[in-house]
């Protein structure tokens, strides 16, 4: 739930939750509306291939870092390519260990 405020305070949207994978290691963030795409008109055709909101994934890819969880973050719907909402798919790489820290 705290990345939920954290969008909510960044950028004003509440992402909703879908888990995909029965092991508990993938899970979408799906943005019914994205504030980054109202600077954006349209893409022009030799830039089609441009993930234009990707700077989202390297923020959440990073924070996850920060607290040594290794992820893969990408972007699965993208309302510039036409899709209904924004989906950013996430997958933890490696779980995490049960280390106790030796004081």
């Amino acid at each position: 739930i705290l990345f939920q405020v954290a969008f909510k305070m960044y950028l004003g949207v509440t992402p909703s939750v879908s888990c995909s994978s029965a092991m508990g290691n993938e899970f979408s963030l799906i943005l019914d509306k994205n504030p980054l795409v109202e600077f954006v008109e349209e893409l022009p055709a030799e830039r089609a291939s441009l993930c234009y909101c990707n700077l989202l994934c390297g923020v959440i890819r990073g924070a996850l870092e920060m607290v040594h969880l290794a992820a893969e973050v990408t972007f699965l719907q993208d309302r510039l390519k036409g899709d209904a909402v924004t989906e950013i798919g996430i997958t933890f790489l490696r779980k995490p260990e049960d280390r106790k820290h030796k004081r």
